[in-house]
């Protein structure tokens, strides 16, 4: 595949906020969607699926060829943001309508319990535009986006494991080892790929769908074994997309730009200007996001108002972590910032 690329000069150039500085071969996402779709379709049929679990990976399958091919045109030609969401909606309606796929259910957030019909699919649509976009935006690094997708995904494939959902097993390790495949070659400085917005839009989906179909499943009505703390989970697996989204948005926003303009106010942005390397930056970040789930685990016998809390705090200390360090003479040391040490010390500062 990245002699076909090659060969057809399906290149990525780069641009000034780029992190590569020559043209690489794109669509590597192309690659994750066949692994990851002949892995899925081979195995359903050897186990021996439920035909209703196989019309659910038929879902799937539909909507992930949408998003692939949105992706693929606009990573050769490129598309219009507004034509990029309505296919996502598309996309995302389309499996919600022939999975009956929805969240139903509050959880008692903010004393929220059943959720009426219309507000359940446009929640559940949202959320799928919600985690392609965030997924899509944290692609800028190489090795990054493959890194977390394993990470998240792992992460629902065990919870699905104690479920025992064989289905919903399958989705999360094929993409698991697509991934794993395609970060060997992501990683590479001879024969390197990128995931292109093939590639993130469609493991956002697929982690979009993992993460909707475990809050689904969690729900007292449908599980009596329900995990009650399903919702704080589902939030710390996808916490960095989520964050860095949040917070570039933010920065966007405080300057009077478009959210949905480019720049590198990213946080792996920040850890490249710190001196890290594309590997270690997409292994800090993916540490980052371990202790998030962590933490997550260490709360759960709590009441989930407060389980949100601490996390909505936790989460944004948790990946500023990196600038309380600074990197001298090759190592880290603690950096206390200003106004703490004018706190510690008394000092005015000036």
């Amino acid at each position: 595949m990245i002699l076909l690329v090659n060969r057809k000069r399906l290149l990525d150039s780069p641009v000034n906020r780029s992190m590569h500085t020559k043209r690489t071969p794109t669509l590597g996402g192309v690659i994750v969607f066949i692994i990851f779709s002949i892995t899925l379709i081979i195995m359903a049929l050897l186990l021996g699926l439920p035909r209703e679990n196989l019309l659910d990976i038929l879902a799937i399958l539909a909507g992930t060829i949408l998003l692939m091919s949105a992706g693929v045109k606009d990573d050769l030609i490129g598309i219009s943001p507004k034509k990029k969401l309505i296919i996502q909606v598309f996309a995302a309606s389309v499996v919600v309508i022939l999975t009956d796929l929805k969240i139903t259910h509050g959880y008692g957030i903010f004393g929220l319990e059943e959720l009426p019909y219309i507000v359940s699919v446009l929640l559940t649509i949202f959320i799928f535009i919600l985690v392609i976009n965030a997924f899509n935006l944290i692609d800028g690094l190489d090795g990054l986006a493959g890194t977390i997708g394993i990470i998240t995904s792992t992460a629902f494939g065990i919870f699905y494991f104690m479920e025992n959902r064989t289905a919903m097993i399958l989705v999360s390790f094929a993409l698991v080892g697509s991934l794993m495949g395609f970060l060997k070659h992501n990683l590479s400085r001879k024969r390197k790929i990128f995931m292109g917005d093939s590639g993130s839009m469609f493991v956002g989906f697929l982690l979009a769908y993992q993460a909707i179909s475990f809050l689904n499943y969690n729900t007292a009505e449908i599980n009596e074994q329900a995990f009650a703390q399903a919702p704080i989970m589902a939030i710390a697996i996808l916490s960095f997309p989520l964050l860095d989204t949040l917070r570039v948005f933010c920065i966007r926003i405080s300057q009077k730009r478009s959210p949905f303009s480019a720049d590198r106010n990213h946080i792996h942005h920040r850890l490249l200007d710190m001196k890290f390397t594309h590997k270690k930056a997409s292994l800090i970040l993916g540490f980052l996001n371990l202790l998030a789930i962590l933490v997550a685990l260490l709360i759960s016998g709590l009441y989930i108002n407060l389980q949100l809390y601490i996390l909505i705090v936790a989460i944004p200390v948790i990946y500023s972590s990196p600038w309380l360090f600074t990197r001298k003479k090759g190592k880290l040391r603690l950096t206390v910032p200003r106004r703490i040490k004018r706190l510690i010390t008394g000092t005015s500062g000036d």
